[in-house]
């Protein structure tokens, strides 16, 4: 099947509509049929969730494996360092790498937090890389061998599903319709207060896709087949790295992405009282801007936060090696933060959710 590629039809920091060619989707149905119809969300049993582990399966690494790859030389997309390599036969993988880069940590973090709620997120995984062919600009460890040992490194790994689109708007969500068979107002609400919570500031239409869960992808030289209409839309977000900081106008790394001090000073809502209005200003490129939350959305985040043990809480911060990365990144003196800190941090932001009501 061929992907939908939307086109952004407005400039940048101004409200974003997509659109696409309807001979990508079947000809009972069109991008905006499908979006009605769409979810955000999945039960899961939180409780029995393995944080450190993370999604198992095809393609899955443990935690802190060694990975061999061969370096691949292509441009990739995104300002943070990564580089693409081949761990075997046609297996590509991204690999995000680099201890001041903030988004080794908030990847993992964020992509196991979302995976553990129900909400949708590509699987990332911390390991440690023996590049074969790594140039000299990736740093490392060079071994007798010529390879280059990279680390902390993460690999990522697409979430199961049929792309159907690469990219949404925020504002989108409010056009899931509940009565067509689309999330309801609550699972939508939760998103968006999860992405205040995270303050996940770096929100053009690029960080999210539309899937299909139930239509098989494409095999090697085929296409997956559109002749029928995908039953089960799904919306995620793909791009999760510039998170737990505080939300920024040109979503910089060192601000926005794995800044304790930042991200524990931030709060989740607008005010204390009245109307329940989340605290994530729009970025220059974004398409979520202070979000209303809905009584209904609040308390179905929190009923999923509440699940959540103390110690998957603290697996969440120690798989993302959060520990490697400064309090204050870009202030050397700040030092390094405990795995606690942030387990405290965490806890006394849901508590602000939990807490809150929005009737």
């Amino acid at each position: 099947m061929k992907a939908l590629r939307p086109t952004l039809l407005a400039a940048a920091g101004t409200a974003l509509v997509l659109a696409t060619s309807a001979a990508a989707l079947p000809a009972a149905e069109d991008l905006s049929s499908v979006l009605s119809r769409a979810h955000v969300w999945t039960p899961t049993e939180i409780s029995s969730m393995n944080v450190t582990a993370g999604p198992a399966g095809p393609g899955a690494f443990a935690f802190r494996a060694d990975v061999e790859c061969d370096y691949l030389d292509k441009k990739l997309s995104g300002r943070s360092p990564k580089f693409a390599c081949n761990v075997g036969g046609n297996d590509e993988v991204k690999v995000k790498y680099g201890g001041t880069n903030g988004e080794v940590y908030g990847e993992v973090v964020t992509t196991r937090l979302l995976w553990v709620l129900g909400f949708g997120a590509d699987h990332m995984y911390p390991v440690r890389v023996i590049c074969r062919g790594c140039p000299e600009t990736v740093g490392g460890i060079l071994r007798a061998d010529g390879a280059r040992i990279v680390d902390p490194a993460v690999i990522e790994r697409k979430m199961p599903g049929t792309e159907l689109s690469d990219a949404w708007s925020w504002k989108e969500l409010d056009t899931i319709d509940e009565e067509a068979g689309g999330a309801p107002r609550a699972h939508r609400d939760a998103l968006k207060l999860l992405a205040v919570f995270l303050q996940h500031t770096d929100t053009k239409p690029q960080q999210q896709r539309l899937i299909c869960l139930d239509r098989p992808a494409a095999t090697a030289g085929s296409e997956a087949p559109a002749s029928t209409p995908c039953s089960r839309p799904f919306m995620l977000i793909q791009d999760v790295g510039v998170t737990f900081g505080r939300a920024s106008t040109f979503n910089d790394n060192t601000k926005s992405s794995t800044n304790l001090d930042a991200w524990s000073a931030t709060p989740t809502w607008k005010a204390t009282t009245g109307p329940c209005v989340g605290n994530l200003p729009r970025s220059y490129t974004g398409t979520l801007d202070d979000p209303v939350i809905s009584e209904e959305g609040r308390r179905f985040l929190a009923g999923l936060l509440t699940q959540l043990a103390d110690s998957q809480i603290r697996d969440l911060f120690d798989v993302s090696r959060v520990t490697l990365r400064v309090r204050t990144p870009g202030d050397a003196r700040s030092g390094f933060p405990a795995v606690d800190e942030w387990v405290e941090a965490f806890k006394r932001k849901r508590g602000e959710i939990v807490n809150r009501r929005c009737a």
